[in-house]
């Protein structure tokens, strides 16, 4: 949380003139008057310019090393299909890769058997170009993804969404707290202190879960993808005194 504290003029032309000025989080300020506590908590929700969806693919075999070995290959195919279609490799990376032998349970033995090793290699890719979604979906699955997760939806810079929610926050807050100290027969508030915390952080958005084998859906038309809104926000933590 970022904490700035208001001290008035006067006190900082107190201070001698060899010291050291203190930092915000170190300011003691001291109300003469009651003082309020507020939480205020402002969201904005804007369109998203980012959408991010994850593939994966995954392979059986009898060892570990041809397991492996055909896993990449077609993860290879995968990655080369999205660079053919303009998908820079800055928006793709690797989330994870996983090799683990596979058991089936013999229930007359009552003991595991071993099936085979199974390879598993997962990308996440962020397109820039969210009515491309479909298509690229479609593209990942015919290209050999067994499996597809996502999408997401994001903001790449919310810099002026979250300056926006500060504003609101901000105003809000003080007027909130003008409304208590009018109720408590005081004519206004003074701003101590203001601490910040940021919420949301690049407005994402689950858009949900998609899984389908490659073999069921290869010859369908590509899924509609629908972005709608994200929401990123800023909470504030605001100390006002109560002046007469």
């Amino acid at each position: 949380m970022i904490r700035y504290a208001l001290a008035p003029i006067a006190a900082a032309l107190a201070l001698p003139v060899m010291s050291i000025p203190a930092t915000a989080a170190e300011v003691q300020i001291v109300a003469t008057n009651p003082v309020i506590e507020l939480s205020v908590y402002e969201q904005i929700k804007v369109e998203p310019d980012i959408v991010t969806i994850g593939a994966g693919v995954t392979t059986d075999a009898p060892t570990a090393v041809e397991a492996l070995r055909r896993n990449s290959a077609e993860m290879q195919r995968v990655i080369d299909l999205l660079k053919a279609r303009g998908i820079a490799s800055r928006d793709i990376q690797t989330t994870s890769i996983n090799l683990n032998a596979q058991y089936d349970y013999n229930r007359n033995t009552q003991r595991q058997v071993f099936r085979a090793y199974r390879a598993s290699n997962r990308v996440s890719v962020q397109l820039r170009d969210i009515p491309r979604a479909g298509e690229v979906l479609d593209a990942l699955v015919s290209g050999g993804a067994t499996d597809i997760s996502g999408p997401s939806f994001s903001i790449e810079d919310d810099t002026a969404a979250k300056a926006d929610a500060r504003k609101g926050a901000l105003e809000r807050g003080k007027k909130q707290a003008e409304e208590y100290a009018q109720l408590a027969g005081y004519s206004g508030v003074r701003l101590l202190q203001i601490g910040e915390s940021i919420r949301g952080n690049s407005g994402v958005s689950d858009g949900g879960l998609m899984m389908a084998r490659a073999e069921s859906v290869s010859a369908a038309p590509p899924p509609p993808i629908e972005a709608g809104l994200v929401s990123t926000g800023v909470s504030l933590s605001l100390t006002f005194e109560m002046v007469p």
